[in-house]
């Protein structure tokens, strides 16, 4: 499965973003992620092939993650951004499992992308 980003860009404290990823392939959990150098990779959300999305406390009532089946089209959007959102943001997908659950454990999730940047500046 190969997972292609797009839609990172430089935005405005207190703006709005909208990122997107194309799935080559159709799967249970799809998910984004985001890391900064020198920090751990933090899962912000999940959502399942029948809709139902868990969020990070960090991004909840801020960010909304859609899927559109059966082309596994993954979107987050990002608003009320702050400048502590900024990072690369990496789409990523597995096969079965508890999604959200899952949203916390990178390891367990099989094919990522390359990543789009995101940055909150004035």
């Amino acid at each position: 499965v190969q997972l292609v980003e797009s839609g990172g860009a430089l935005v405005q404290p207190g703006g709005s973003l909208g990122i997107s990823c194309v799935a080559s392939g159709g799967a249970h959990c799809m998910g984004w992620f985001r890391q900064t150098p020198g920090k751990r990779r933090e899962g912000i959300a999940a959502i399942e092939r029948n809709g139902t999305a868990t969020y990070a406390d960090s991004v909840k009532g801020r960010f909304t993650i859609s899927r559109a089946n059966p082309r596994a089209i993954l979107q987050l959007e990002l608003n009320n951004l702050k400048p502590e959102d900024t990072s690369m943001y990496y789409c990523a997908s597995r096969s079965g499992g508890f999604c959200g659950y899952l949203l916390h454990m990178s390891a367990a999730w099989n094919f990522w992308g390359q990543g789009t940047q995101v940055t909150v500046s004035s």
